[in-house]
């Protein structure tokens, strides 16, 4: 495994296919200027590679770990299994199930090994990052700062958006 230092943030996928949908989530670390890595390694046909990923990843200083699955989505919860960090989970949409399947892999852990699951698809995948922002944010007065920033950001938009509407109506 490969030494990275300041690294805070993980995300993990099971595929490279999951990268379209895990850019979501880059997206949001890159805004907050969250040091991350991306990992790739699968819980079936790697769980060696899985095994040693999270046996290490917490002495390397990540404090939370994002992961995107498709299909039979076991990944987060084998993570889940092996540490004592924050596992988010972002189901995706691999199959003719539409990314059911992935949530409820993801959603249906036993009692004893959490998993935070967020929604399938992109929107998931976004709110992971900011799920993860607002755990690093508990011990991060500037976190807390640009996350209440970016709140404020989303309700002017919002209003912004009803004003459009008030002037196209007109």
């Amino acid at each position: 495994m490969q030494e990275t230092t300041g690294v805070v943030v993980s995300v993990v996928m099971g595929s490279d296919s999951d990268l379209p949908i895990m850019e979501e989530t880059v997206k949001v670390l890159v805004d907050f200027a969250i040091p991350h890595e991306l990992f790739l390694t699968s819980a079936h046909r790697t769980p060696e590679r899985t095994a040693e990923y999270t046996h290490g990843v917490a002495k390397r200083g990540v404090r939370v770990i994002i992961v995107g699955a498709g299909a039979a989505a076991h990944l987060a919860g084998v993570i889940a299994s092996q540490t004592f960090l924050p596992v988010i989970g972002v189901p995706i949409d691999a199959t003719s199930l539409q990314g059911l399947d992935a949530l409820l892999a993801t959603v249906q852990m036993p009692g004893g090994i959490p998993v935070a699951t967020m929604a399938i698809g992109k929107a998931g995948a976004k709110n992971a990052a900011l799920f993860a922002v607002r755990i690093l944010a508990l011990e991060d007065v500037n976190l807390q700062k640009k996350l209440q920033d970016y709140v404020r950001k989303m309700a002017k938009d919002v209003e912004r958006k009803h004003e459009n509407l008030k002037c196209q109506s007109s």
